[in-house]
């Protein structure tokens, strides 16, 4: 929410004097203006002594409502609220304006605009008449955009016109808003492929639930520990009664690598490949999430969001909310990568499994579709979408350079999919469920862990 400080409109802003106040003169205060000069001048020249009352007259009109607008002193306070302030792409937030008037006169005729980019719609105007002394009132309007971004709303102003419409003073506030309009999300079908999202004991997809070092080494004895439990050589190395670790509850860990390449991609807009990719990711991550693995979002440029562990990787906690807004705003933001390939994400990647692995590839070419393999061969089980191309070329002789990086794919262990334009997402995530099971024609390797 937005506030403005409560301040003067029109005549309690004298900053910019009487010359102000004239420039604050409408279309008709103009012509009213001019015209009275004209005939003044030729009712002089002809000596028409009517005709120069009439041009007095229209000449002195505007010039008293702009005396009369620029001495009235009124005090207006301004306010915005904006709900929700993250809305998915293609959704509507609501704009609530507020105006107080907080002196002791009624207002005039009030004008009330918000300044907001293009995308958002067209730029919202009201007219307020008269507000009482200590009264308030409060308009709305929507915003929506296909596009995610972050879009300032403000400032708001506000425009005191006379009765006439022969002159406009307004005044701006200077507090902004931001709307946050992230990747749209689809859900996805729960897909059970091999083992379970957590459990117990040790496992190649899985980190320990619980981190801390008494359960990881044997931990000296505590008060209700069972005796079958003691760790003898330990007790003997140490000197007092040490007991076995728990077998503790895992958590499975799960990466979305985006890759956000230029070069990878062709074309812009809502519909375009780039824009397909980022929304997959979004809804890999949130599913992932409630699906109760710890998540964590990779760029190719090696950037690690949330980041906030050691390992940057989310757990599905009370403040797991607060988790996916902060990937979904990184996500809302998140534009091409001028780099060229994808060694800063192996870099992060090749330290040691990090279990499941979805990644959201644009196009490969052969030395980043063999480095794509060589993160696959690091993961305990990963999934890869890539951009279709023709499987073969007219004939059916050979295949297409990119039929050629998705073999590639697979056989180092990516269970890789080809999304065609435009393609839904539940769909293709249904398909690499189908692909582990060999449903997929060429899929020969599949997940080792559970993916649900």
């Amino acid at each position: 929410m937005a506030a403005g400080v409560p301040g003067p409109v029109g005549g309690g802003d004298r900053r910019g004097g009487p010359r102000a106040a004239l420039g604050g003169l409408t279309t008709r205060g103009r012509s009213f203006l001019a015209a009275g000069v004209a005939a003044a001048l030729c009712a002089y020249v002809l000596g028409q002594s009517d005709l120069l009352r009439v041009g007095l007259l229209l000449a002195v009109l505007p010039l008293i409502c702009v005396t009369v607008l620029y001495r009235t002193r009124y005090r207006v306070a301004g306010s915005r609220r904006l709900s929700p302030s993250r809305v998915p792409a293609g959704s509507e937030a609501r704009v609530r304006l507020r105006t107080d008037n907080v002196s002791r006169l009624p207002t005039g005729l009030l004008m009330l605009q918000d300044q907001v980019p293009y995308v958002l719609g067209p730029r919202p105007r009201f007219v307020l008449d008269r507000v009482e002394a200590g009264g308030s009132r409060e308009v709305s309007y929507r915003v929506r955009s296909d596009l995610r971004g972050r879009y300032p709303l403000g400032p708001l102003q506000l425009r005191l016109s006379d009765p006439f419409g022969m002159c406009e003073l307004s005044r701006s506030f200077g507090a902004y808003d931001t709307l946050v309009v992230v990747p749209r999300t689809e859900p996805l079908p729960p897909l059970r492929l091999a083992g379970a999202a957590s459990g117990y004991g040790d496992g190649r997809q899985r980190s320990l639930a619980l981190a801390g070092e008494d359960d990881v080494i044997p931990r000296g004895y505590r008060h209700g520990d069972d005796l079958r439990r003691v760790h003898w050589r330990s007790t003997a190395r140490h000197g007092e009664l040490m007991v076995r670790r728990e077998e503790q509850p895992q958590r499975a860990r799960c990466t979305v690598l985006l890759d956000s390449r230029r070069i990878a991609y062709q074309g812009a807009g809502p519909d375009s490949a780039f824009e397909w990719a980022v929304s997959g990711a979004a809804s890999a991550l949130t599913h992932m999430l409630e699906r109760g693995f710890a998540v964590r979002l990779l760029t190719d440029d090696g950037t690690v969001v949330p980041g906030g562990g050691t390992d940057g990787f989310a757990a599905p906690t009370q403040d797991s909310a607060d988790s996916v807004g902060l990937m979904m705003d990184t996500l809302a933001d998140i534009g091409h990568s001028e780099g060229g390939g994808l060694s800063r994400a192996y870099d992060v990647l090749r330290g040691g499994d990090e279990g499941l692995l979805v990644a959201f590839f644009g196009d490969l070419d052969e030395e980043q579709a063999d480095l794509a393999a060589r993160m696959g061969r690091r993961s305990g089980a990963a999934v890869a979408f890539v951009p279709a191309g023709a499987d073969r070329v007219p004939g059916g002789e050979s295949e297409t350079p990119a039929a050629g990086r998705l073999r590639t794919l697979r056989e180092a262990g990516w269970t890789a999919v080809a999304v065609e334009p435009g393609a839904a997402l539940a769909d293709v995530w249904r398909q690499a469920g189908e692909a582990h099971s060999g449903a997929l024609p060429g899929a020969t390797h599949g997940f080792s862990g559970g993916w649900s």
